[in-house]
């Protein structure tokens, strides 16, 4: 094993907090692996970029010799996590979350060694609870303690209902830890409440308290709001190679160091000489290149890396263009996404067009399929394709 500062140097990298540092410290000085759980509410089939975050974080706990328990919240997810949320969710059918779950094990060994990973369920033990043992669960946290949660306090104060069952859910998170025998919990930083609920029930259930590394939340393309499926700002880990290619290299250019830190296996060293080769005036988009490569190289292997590298770029092999494509220019206050640009272009007779020709595989930007998730920058010319036959050089400006 490496040295204990070293660990922490590995472990902090990208890290929003770790909780309590002296705690993991004196738990690293003992010199034997750790437990390190993750859990993951299998709410959608697909995982996203931003999902893996945490992953990789794993995968650092494992390459620094320590065990790691991926763990699928079967029995969470039909709850669902309030966590951030403005209103209930809607639970999900225990067939639905089964169904999500098994895709979730095929996504993950893309990062994780499987040799060195425990899958578990957290059905396995909450099954086993009989209606005394959520009792005495229950008896652990107040009330008053629950509506300190910044959702729980801003839907209480403005007459937001909030289920009883919601309650459950920090709680149900917390007797992971105590199950598992955790020592440290990974979790974004919208996952702080229930990480350190963690900590109080193993103590209440005579364990040590596991320490805590919270990651921050990735930002998604647009390199503002969080990276979500819904807000189409999101890079699939099942999306095609050429889609995600395109996808990292068009990222702005002050997302991508973020990017690198948070979802690239280099060392730091390199990616701050990739920093300073920038600042000396070396093209943003080479190093960008860089790292969309690695991450599809992940997912789909070297071979594919390379072909999305080759099929990507600024411009159309020749002979695939048409002569005399007119320039269209656009205005608008920020980035936006493609189906948007092509209406307004008149690409396409209707946005319902539109949609239906990125489902499909029928919009190009630049010579690469791209799908509803691509984000045409402000600044930005691109030569956009819809169908066979529509082509335009497409120039966004600010408004």
């Amino acid at each position: 094993m490496k040295s204990v500062q070293e660990q922490l140097s590995v472990i902090k990298r990208g890290a929003d907090e770790v909780l309590v540092e002296a705690e993991l410290v004196t738990k690293l000085e003992r010199g034997v692996p750790l437990r390190i759980k993750a859990g993951f509410d299998p709410t959608a089939p697909d995982l996203h970029l931003g999902h893996t975050v945490l992953i990789n974080k794993l995968r650092q706990f494992q390459e620094l010799g320590h065990q790691v328990v991926f763990l699928i919240g079967d029995f969470t997810g039909m709850i669902g996590d309030p966590s951030g949320k403005s209103a209930t969710r809607p639970p999900l059918t225990r067939d639905q979350v089964l169904e999500n779950a098994e895709t979730y094990k095929a996504q993950v060994f893309k990062i994780l060694d499987p040799a060195r990973t425990e899958v578990a369920f957290n059905s396995t033990w909450m099954d086993q609870l009989k209606p005394s043992d959520f009792i005495r669960l229950a008896s652990q946290y107040t009330v008053a303690r629950m509506l300190e949660r910044d959702d729980f306090s801003k839907r209480y104060s403005t007459n937001q209902p909030i289920a009883i069952h919601e309650f459950l859910y920090p709680l149900v998170q917390g007797y992971d830890s105590v199950a598992l025998r955790a020592d440290v919990e990974l979790g974004g930083t919208d996952q702080k409440f229930n990480l350190l609920m963690g900590r109080e029930l193993q103590r209440a259930y005579g364990q040590p308290s596991q320490c805590v590394v919270t990651m921050p939340l990735l930002e998604g393309l647009d390199g503002v709001k969080k990276m979500s499926k819904s807000l189409g700002n999101y890079v699939g880990i099942q999306e095609a190679p050429g889609v995600m290619f395109s996808k990292l290299v068009s990222i702005p250019d002050t997302l991508m160091w973020r990017y690198f830190e948070l979802l690239s296996f280099r060392d730091m060293g390199e990616i701050e000489a990739f920093r300073s080769d920038v600042a000396k005036g070396a093209n943003p988009r080479d190093i960008k290149i860089k790292l969309a490569e690695e991450i599809v190289a992940r997912f789909h292997g070297e071979e594919a890396a390379a072909t999305a590298h080759r099929s990507a770029g600024n411009r159309m092999k020749e002979g695939e263009l048409p002569e005399d494509i007119p320039l269209i220019e656009l205005s608008a206050p920020e980035d936006m996404p493609i189906a948007s640009v092509l209406n307004r272009a008149g690409l396409v007779k209707n946005a319902a067009m539109a949609r239906d020709l990125l489902a499909s595989g029928g919009v190009r930007v630049d010579g690469e399929v791209v799908d509803r998730g691509f984000i045409f920058r402000v600044g930005a010319t691109h030569v956009c394709q819809a169908g066979k036959k529509a082509f335009a050089r497409v120039s966004l400006k600010l408004e």
